[in-house]
């Protein structure tokens, strides 16, 4: 039975169907324009047109709806990795919205709460401590986003936040080197830490691909559609437009660089004897001309672009891999 994953970007809006699993079968990408800007209406007008939007995606694809997946921004998200004394999971059970209201800025009675056991030491080992995962959001915000789709007469199956989906997307395992993963998406960066193969923290930057293509609008007099066009055309390579367009994404591309900077310095902070060895863009933004360069020169890292599609097959897109991870992702989850 196929699935449908939802992306909804500020600035597009991104669906990928197929048969999920670990290999995923794809069987189309579509990418539209967001024509709200944004990803949660906050009105009965934007609520309104965003449905109609996504109905009208859905049904000129002929997308089928029996499993309809969809992500989370961070920016409406608390993600918190926390460690506690190696609990059974009725102990755990217990505990753990006490732990929440100790981690999470939500208050009790508006916050929706899921949790995952990420590390549980072996029972010769009970002195470690155990891992958990803590993903919280307002109840309010949850119920607007589904709405969405209830209105168009659609019953989403899974809502998931984008980092989780990106990780799987990624398929890390616990050997690989500790790495730390960018999702720069339109109006934000979400930076997650991955250490012996688990996740160490996310971090979430209110800065993406929009700050570079408005800087790009005010230092060389361009409306935002040229804007865009240049910015995706000659990036950061100093040899294409006299090196105009580099000069003026430098100060905004500085300013993302210096946010991963501080996210290795604060792993390296609660892990004095370790590195960063790896940084793995995602989003469109990774893939500027020039762009993974300047990262590698700035920050001394081993710098990847994300291949989201690396394990699956059918009809998988020509171009703009990095930008669907989210949506490969929420493909690559078993039920």
């Amino acid at each position: 039975m196929p699935a449908l994953t939802l992306d909804i970007g500020t600035y597009t809006i991104k669906a990928v169907s197929g048969k999920p699993g670990n290999k995923p079968e794809i069987n189309r990408v579509v990418e539209i324009f967001n024509p709200l800007g944004v990803s949660i209406p906050t009105d009965d007008a934007q609520m309104e047109k965003l449905s109609k939007t996504i109905e009208t995606l859905i049904t000129d694809n002929k997308f089928s709806t029996t499993d309809v997946r969809l992500s989370l921004p961070e920016t409406v998200v608390s993600t918190k990795v926390i460690s506690l004394p190696s609990l059974n999971d009725a102990e755990l059970a217990s505990a753990i919205n006490w732990q929440a209201e100790q981690h999470i800025p939500i208050p009790p009675e508006e916050l929706s709460l899921e949790y995952e056991v990420i590390f549980r030491p072996p029972p010769k080992e009970r002195n470690l401590q155990m891992r958990v995962l803590l993903v919280g959001v307002r109840k309010s915000i949850v119920d607007r986003y589904i709405s969405l789709f209830t209105s168009i007469g659609i019953e989403p199956t899974m809502v998931e936040t984008q980092t989780l989906s990106v990780i799987r997307s990624l398929q890390f395992e616990p050997t690989d080197p500790t790495t730390l993963i960018a999702h720069i998406g339109a109006s934000t960066m979400s930076m997650a830490m991955l250490f012996n193969g688990q996740l160490e923290f996310v971090i979430t930057h209110m800065s993406g691909g929009q700050v570079l293509t408005r800087t790009l609008e005010q230092s060389i007099g361009l409306d935002a559609t040229q804007a865009e066009g240049y910015k995706r055309t000659y990036g950061l390579d100093e040899a294409q437009f006299q090196g105009k367009v580099r000069q003026a994404l430098l100060p905004p591309t500085k300013m993302i660089v210096t946010e991963m900077a501080k996210a290795t310095r604060f792993f390296v902070s609660q892990h004095p004897t370790e590195t960063v060895k790896r940084l793995l863009l995602s989003g469109g933004t990774a893939q500027l001309p020039g762009f993974v360069q300047y990262i590698t020169n700035e920050l001394g890292l081993e710098v990847l672009v994300a291949a989201p599609f690396s394990q699956a097959t059918g009809q998988i897109p020509d171009a703009n891999h990095p930008a669907l991870s989210v949506c490969v992702g929420l493909l690559m989850r078993e039920l």
